[in-house]
């Protein structure tokens, strides 16, 4: 594939997500006043339905955005477009009237979109793969632990202890020469493996990592270790730095689901501190797999775990 080819089809496949991404922010944001547009009678399922596309809209939109293969993203757009007309054609039948008119306006409007994704569809798979620049994305935090720095180091040093309180890590194999194989759950719960390598391994004050070739997404960084002032136990800080595999708009999404890296981070920090300072990270019925930035959104009094 050539570049410019490369490059068109790129254009094309962001456009289609660029218009799905707003016009799913507008039928989540306004389903009573789109439903009225359509033709639709005002009722908790006509808003309902409207915000279940737009949601599938802004999946679309993600989908689109952050693809190395945006072809079969684009196609699922076309049986989004054929879900809609098939709606829209039930409404047409039940309609008269002004209502009638609105949406056979609205079912004019579809199937000219429709006619758009399916050429779109056919120009992009035609184009093949495309590589989307990748974003570097710089993660910084720290926490104080009431621990010496000698344990919390050692605590953190023995890999396989991480998924104790870094709730998307399932697991860590450590291996000979500094080498080590993860296992973790991405967006939407998706499994992510990679092999990594220690780069500088300071007794007690540094650890350095950096992903093996063939990574799925390539990272490096490194927790320091340091003494906090007043002896007030042990200053953790944290350098993540990798490539975003679905782009800056993935990252949006992650970011009001509550799932955005530097989130994930804060969070697995505060869960360390507790896992050194009493031994297990605090539970309750309100929050069962320990402090998650998501569950801010729900807050409410907890209530003990049974």
């Amino acid at each position: 594939m050539s570049g410019a080819s490369n490059h068109k089809a790129r254009r094309l496949a962001a456009a289609l997500g660029w218009a799905s991404l707003g016009l799913g922010a507008a039928q989540l944001a306004a389903p009573r006043v789109l439903g009225r547009l359509g033709g639709f009678e005002d009722s908790a399922v006509s808003r309902a339905t409207v915000r279940l596309v737009g949601m599938r809209e802004l999946l679309h939109a993600a989908a689109l955005l952050g693809s190395r293969r945006p072809a079969s993203m684009v196609w699922t757009r076309v049986a989004g477009d054929a879900m809609d007309l098939a709606l829209l054609g039930r409404a047409l039948a039940r309609r008269a009237g002004a209502r009638r008119r609105r949406v056979m306006a609205v079912s004019t409007a579809v199937a000219g979109m429709t006619a758009a994704d399916l050429y779109a569809a056919m120009r992009v798979e035609k184009g093949g793969t495309i590589t989307p620049v990748a974003p570097t994305t710089g993660l910084r935090a720290s926490i104080t632990v009431n621990r010496p720095r000698q344990e919390v180091y050692r605590f953190w040093r023995d890999f396989e202890n991480l998924p104790r309180f870094m709730i998307h890590l399932d697991s860590v194999e450590t291996g000979p020469g500094g080498h080590s194989r993860w296992r973790a759950r991405g967006p939407a719960r998706k499994p992510v493996e990679w092999e990594a390598e220690i780069v500088q391994d300071r007794e007690d004050e540094l650890i350095a990592w950096r992903s093996l070739e063939g990574a799925t997404v390539r990272n490096r960084g490194s927790v320091r270790f340091m003494d906090a002032p007043g002896g007030r136990g042990t200053e953790v800080r944290v350098r993540i730095d990798y490539d975003a595999p679905v782009g800056r708009l993935g990252l949006a999404f992650a970011r009001l689901l509550g799932e955005h890296p530097d989130q994930q981070v804060r969070d697995d920090l505060r869960r360390f501190k507790q896992v050194m300072e009493t031994g297990e990270v605090t539970r309750s019925e309100g929050s069962p797999e320990g402090t998650r930035a998501i569950r801010q959104l729900f807050q409410h009094v907890a209530q003990p775990m049974r």
